[in-house]
C-alpha cells in the first residue's frame, strides 16, 4: 500500500514538472526566421578560340610553327581576328606566310599583317611609288651595328681629294640623302659588350626613283658611304621633332648635286631629301 502511494506521488510530480516546462515554452516569443539572401549570379563569359602567335615572330620571319589557338572573350573578338569556329584549318592555310610586321607571343594574328611567300616580301612592304636600294655597309659605317629595320638614317658620302705633293690628305664629306627608312639588313647576330647586336654587310633603304639614282651614283663615286642613325623623335611622321624637320627642309632644302658621267654625257643628279 505504501509503495503504491509513492508511485502515484512520483507520477504526479513528473506531470507537474512537465506542465511547468510547457507553460514556460508557450510564454516565449517564437524565434525569428533566418533569411538567406543569394548573391546575383554573374552571367558566364563566352569564350571563343582565336589564332595567336605562340612565340615572338620578327618582321620578315616565317610563321610556320609559331601559330596556335587561344581562348578569348567573344565580346573582345573583332572581325580582323581569325576564329577557329569559322576557319578551323587556318594554321595549315597560313603555313607559308611571312610576317609583314613583328608579333609578340600571345598576340592575335591578323591576316593583313601577313604576306604569302610567293608574292615577295620586300615588294609587299614597299609603299606605292617607292623603291628599295641596297647599300654596302660595315659596323664602322652603320652606327656600330645598332641600325635595325624601320630605323631612319642619313647617307653621308666621303671622297678623297686629289693629293698635292707636300700637302696632307684631305676629304670631301657630303650628306647625300636624309631620313631614309631602313627596310632590311643582311643580318648576323653578334655579342658586343655583353649585348646582342645586328651586324650586316648590306642595308636596304626605302627611296623614291630620284633618290635611287642619286644613291646608286654615290655608291660608285664614294670612297665610303656612312649611315648616320637618326633619332626616332625627328624622323617618323607624328613624332615631336618631325614637324621641325619638315620646316627645316622647307626653309632651306638641301640640293646636293652629284655629277654623273655616263657614256660621255654629264648629268647632274639632285640628291634631295
Amino acid at each position: 500500500m505504501q509503495a503504491a502511494r509513492l508511485a502515484i506521488f512520483g507520477v504526479a510530480a513528473v506531470a507537474a514538472v512537465g506542465a511547468g516546462l510547457l507553460a514556460l515554452n508557450l510564454g516565449k516569443a517564437p524565434p525569428e526566421p533566418i533569411i538567406i539572401s543569394a548573391q546575383p549570379v554573374q552571367p558566364p563569359i563566352k569564350l571563343v578560340e582565336v589564332l595567336v602567335a605562340s612565340k615572338d615572330i620578327g618582321m620578315g620571319s616565317a610563321t610556320a610553327g609559331a601559330l596556335d589557338w587561344m581562348k578569348w572573350p567573344e565580346d573582345g573578338v573583332t572581325e580582323t581576328l581569325i576564329r577557329r569556329d569559322k576557319r578551323p584549318d587556318a594554321i595549315d592555310e597560313l603555313k607559308g606566310t611571312v610576317a609583314r610586321q613583328s608579333f609578340f607571343s600571345g598576340e592575335p594574328i591578323r591576316e593583313a599583317k601577313l604576306i604569302h611567300s610567293d608574292r615577295g616580301f620586300m615588294s609587299a612592304i614597299l609603299p606605292t611609288g617607292s623603291r628599295a636600294v641596297a647599300v654596302q655597309i660595315s659596323p664602322d659605317t652603320s652606327a656600330g651595328g645598332f641600325i635595325l629595320p624601320n630605323d631612319h638614317v642619313d647617307v653621308i658620302m666621303t671622297r678623297a681629294r686629289p693629293t698635292v705633293e707636300g700637302q696632307p690628305a684631305s676629304f670631301d664629306t657630303q650628306t647625300v640623302l636624309k631620313n631614309l627608312r631602313v627596310l632590311a639588313i643582311d643580318q648576323t647576330i653578334e655579342e658586343k659588350e655583353g649585348e646582342r647586336v645586328v651586324v650586316g654587310s648590306t642595308a636596304t633603304l626605302e627611296v623614291d626613283p630620284n633618290q635611287a639614282e642619286a644613291l646608286t651614283a654615290a655608291q660608285r663615286m664614294a670612297d665610303r658611304l656612312v649611315l648616320s642613325l637618326r633619332s626616332l623623335s625627328d624622323s617618323v611622321p607624328g613624332s615631336p621633332g618631325y614637324a621641325a624637320f619638315l620646316l627645316e627642309q622647307a626653309k632651306g632644302p638641301s640640293h646636293n648635286e652629284i655629277r654623273l658621267v655616263r657614256y660621255g654625257k654629264t648629268t647632274n643628279l639632285t640628291a634631295g631629301n
